[in-house]
């Protein structure tokens, strides 16, 4: 299974960009996706989760500003980011909790990750 995120790129300040994530290969079903942020010299942290049912999860200091969506048909996950800040600036990677077979449980994949720049 891989994961090839897309979007990323250099916004000014308040300036808006949308980020995608197809999973590709051996898939039964996907259950939760995500986006997961790492900015330099920080933790890895959580954006913003989507179950296969469309319930949706955000950390506090997107919320409001970003939203996650996914087509369960392409196996894709979207984070259209709005109202941009400096500090939102990040490696942004998709996660994805995928079922590749119709039994067992599912397994966690990572996106190669997509840099977001916000600057003037």
């Amino acid at each position: 299974v891989q994961l090839q995120a897309s979007g990323g790129g250099l916004v000014q300040p308040g300036g808006s960009l949308r980020l995608s994530c197809a999973a590709s290969g051996r898939i039964f079903s996907i259950n939760d996706m995500g986006w997961y942020r790492q900015a330099p010299g920080k933790q890895r942290e959580l954006v913003a989760t989507v179950t296969s049912g469309g319930s949706t999860n955000y950390a506090g200091s997107v919320k409001g500003r970003f939203t996650i969506s996914r087509d369960n048909a392409k196996n894709t996950v979207y984070l259209q980011m709005n109202s941009l800040k400096p500090e939102d600036t990040a490696v942004y990677y998709c996660n994805a909790d995928v079922r590749r077979f119709s039994w067992g449980g599912g397994m966690d994949y990572w996106g190669e990750g997509t840099l977001v720049t916000v600057s003037s």
